[in-house]
């Protein structure tokens, strides 16, 4: 016989997950001194789980499905109907293959010299502005760095409005009104596109290299020997292009983190590699991306006193994970050396999903995360100097996905200690294009 667990009360937590956000689970697991609990959430019970073991136990593929986990309104706006994220067992790890070619440690790497050459390229274009919002910049950056990586033709006159619909699908699965509406309507618009930029590889129409994201998921076959449909090829694409937009939130987040802990600057710009990758593994961990992640339980068990039967609806909480003082000391201080000689496990740190990327639901683009990010910080700390104006730089964990409210605005009115009236433009110049 089991022990009852907590039972949030209420008809519905629903309003109250809107109201917490990142926190919803993570309060609720520490005031119940429970790992699991049960919360009503959009009509439905929910098992909300909390913590590294919930997280290994979660990555189990013998007792969780994602098939059916997915709500609509996150299907039609972050992942698109039928995707990869849907999928489980063979068919899945088939899939998964395809995208673990694309994100190789050296398609990684040419992805973040795409994005350091867009970098300095739009810095080019900020001499005379008043003021950059780092945010918007980063959207637009990554979106010509990925399409450019990807082989998928983008004019420059396209950029914003493209850059605009992978961020609103982003911005709008943790959104209710305007914001998921907008959301609703970039993922049918852009699935247009794609798809007619797939068919014109298939015709010939369109030249693209071998190997490139397009063409791989232009030509990919599944295990029945079927290419995907132009349509579902074109959500897959999708799937690669949007998560490297999505990285525009982290990079608002490292600019914050900079301000806030200057004393990592100039470490950060002794080009140590280590030092980067640490700076951005924390900022990942302590900074709010993701919430929480759901799936199906596939057969009956028990689990911390839990009974688990086929079919309930599971959450695993991935903020409150990394925010969990039982693996992070101090978690809610920002202190990239944690990261010095820590062991590496799949199952604390989530951020982007936990277990194995390879033949799990881990995030397999959470090296180019990585590489996208550390390009940025290099960018920000030896490309350009800039100045940070007062402005509203607070986040909230109510919002999902959480971004400072700012945008994170800068200015340039010191370059290297000369006063902005001895240089043209009035803006940034190259970090190196003037001497002390």
């Amino acid at each position: 016989m089991t022990e009852q667990i907590p039972h949030e009360k209420g008809l519905d937590n629903s309003l109250a997950l809107l109201r917490d956000g990142y926190v919803f689970v993570k309060n609720r697991a520490e005031n119940y001194r429970s790992d699991v609990f049960r919360a009503r959430l959009l009509g439905k019970t929910f098992i909300c789980m909390s913590g590294a073991e919930a997280a290994k136990l979660f990555y189990d593929t013998e007792r969780f499905q994602r098939q059916q986990a997915l709500p609509k309104r996150v299907q039609k706006t972050l992942f698109g109907t039928g995707a990869i994220q849907s999928m489980d067992g063979e068919r899945h790890k088939h899939r998964k293959l395809l995208f673990m070619s694309l994100m190789t440690p050296p398609r990684q790497k040419r992805l973040a010299e795409a994005v350091a050459k867009q970098w300095k390229a739009s810095a080019e274009k900020w001499e005379g502005a008043d003021r950059i919002v780092l945010f918007d910049e980063a959207k637009k950056v990554l979106c010509r760095a990925a399409c450019e990586w990807a082989g998928v033709p983008l004019k420059d006159s396209e950029v914003k409005e493209r850059a605009e619909d992978f961020t609103d699908m982003v911005d709008a699965f943790g959104a209710v009104g305007p914001r998921h509406w907008k959301g609703r309507r970039a993922r049918p618009k852009t699935e247009k596109w794609v798809e007619e930029v797939i068919e014109d590889v298939r015709s010939g129409k369109l030249q693209t290299p071998e190997g490139s994201a397009l063409y791989e998921m232009a030509v990919h076959t599944e295990l029945d020997g079927s290419r995907l449909d132009s349509h579902m090829a074109a959500v897959e694409l999708i799937n690669v292009l949007r998560p490297i937009a999505a990285i525009s939130y982290f990079i608002a987040f490292s600019a914050l983190a900079l301000h806030d802990h200057p004393e990592y600057r100039d470490k950060l710009r002794s080009g140590d590699d280590q030092e980067a990758e640490r700076f951005v593994h924390e900022v990942r961990r302590y900074y709010p991306f993701a919430p929480f992640l759901g799936a199906v339980v596939k057969k009956d068990f028990v689990w911390k006193n839990c009974e688990f039967k086929k079919g309930a609806s599971v959450m695993l909480d991935l903020y409150g994970t990394n925010h969990d003082s039982r693996l992070w000391e101090n978690p809610n201080e920002f202190r990239p050396e944690r990261f010095q000689g820590r062991e590496e496990n799949k199952f604390d740190f989530i951020p982007q999903g936990g277990g194995d990327p390879a033949d799990g639901h881990r995030c397999p683009g959470e090296g180019m995360t990585v590489e996208v990010m550390k390009a940025s910080l290099a960018f920000l700390t030896n490309e350009i100097e800039y100045d940070v104006p007062p402005q509203d730089l607070s986040f909230s964990l109510s919002r999902m996905p959480a971004l400072p409210e700012s945008g994170f605005v800068i200015i340039g009115d010191r370059v290297f200690s000369i006063p902005v009236s001895c240089l043209p433009g009035g803006f940034f110049r190259q970090a190196g294009s003037f001497s002390d």
